[in-house]
């Protein structure tokens, strides 16, 4: 759909001279160009906002993800073929902050219409570790009120904040691609009701446990515990790949024994060696809770919604839900 070829930068062109016809695969798992085709182009930082494009646009959209399945979204680093992928869609949905190496190329590609699901809900400060006591600060000769905090960009595992990015996708998707409008709000409409539908089931089965603490590999889950009254407790901070302190780990032990704890959750895109490590140590068991920050062989779901039911469902069991 895109029409507009001018400031296309040099590293772009060469892209898309080297790519020819080349295609490439799209989140739907449908080969398909990444730019320039009949339908509404949109590039999307990662399986959560492709997700939303995908939902959104449904037949009117073409949806290409920058991170592919089973790459951890962290990390990614942008290619020159992805480089001109951004130039040629007619949109980019991503969420500024966890991605640095996507925030920048979005910056300087020449897109109409660039989404920041970051400014479509109000992100939060978690701390990095939930009910973080010290975590070894105090040894390193810094205070608590020392440390710095990165806002949580963990929006789309609460429901509620993520329903709330989906109505802003849906408007900008309508003031951009106008023809389509009625469509976008329609199916906006619709998976808003569906994310409703998804926070009752969560509030109804995690009102009653025996337990509200549950341990995860990362501080992936702020949003979701705050949401529903749980306690996160993060063997790592915000970045899945920082190593705990000693201290950290035998803080955790202790805080399992006195607060009941069951399980300790690892997830699919990352080592489990320390989770299942602390699990041993403390004579816990172990399970998948889910950040869904991609889609692959090993998630328990094809996509957003069941995933969430599947971490649902470990929760009840993790907690005791009665």
């Amino acid at each position: 759909m895109n029409v507009r070829r001018q400031h296309i930068s040099g590293v772009a062109v060469a892209a898309v001279t080297a790519l020819g016809l080349a295609t490439l695969s799209a989140c739907s798992s449908d080969s398909a160009a990444a730019g320039n085709t009949e339908k509404f182009d949109v590039v999307a930082s990662f399986y959560p906002m492709a997700y939303l494009a995908e939902q959104i646009g449904g037949d009117h959209v073409n949806v290409t993800s920058l991170t592919e399945p089973g790459q951890e979204p962290h990390d990614l680093e942008i290619s020159a073929k992805q480089t001109a992928q951004l130039q040629e869609s007619d949109a980019v949905l991503y969420l500024k902050s966890l991605q640095p190496a996507v925030d920048e190329a979005v910056a300087q590609a020449d897109v109409k219409t660039k989404i920041d699901a970051a400014t479509l809900t109000k992100l939060e400060d978690h701390g990095g570790l939930e009910d973080s006591h010290e975590h070894g600060a105090e040894e390193a000769g810094h205070s608590e009120e020392e440390e710095e905090h990165a806002l949580d960009p963990h929006i789309w595992l609460d429901p509620v904040k993520y329903a709330e990015v989906a109505e802003g996708v849906g408007a900008a998707f309508e003031k951009a691609d106008p023809d389509n409008a009625a469509d976008y709000k329609k199916n906006t409409t619709a998976l808003v009701e569906k994310l409703g539908e998804l926070d009752t089931r969560f509030e109804d089965g995690l009102k009653n446990t025996e337990t509200k603490v549950f341990f995860t590999n990362h501080a992936a889950f702020g949003y979701l515990a705050e949401r529903y009254g749980l306690t996160q407790e993060a063997i790592s901070g915000l970045d899945p790949e920082s190593e705990p302190s000693p201290a950290r780990i035998k803080e955790l032990q202790e805080e399992a024994k006195a607060d009941g704890v069951t399980t300790v959750f690892y997830e699919t895109l990352v080592s489990d060696k320390t989770a299942k490590t602390l699990a041993d140590d403390a004579n816990l068991k172990t399970d998948v809770l889910d950040p869904i920050e991609g889609i692959t062989d090993k998630s328990k779901g094809e996509d957003y919604i069941q995933v969430m039911e599947s971490n649902l469902k470990a929760l009840e069991t993790a907690l005791g839900a009665k």
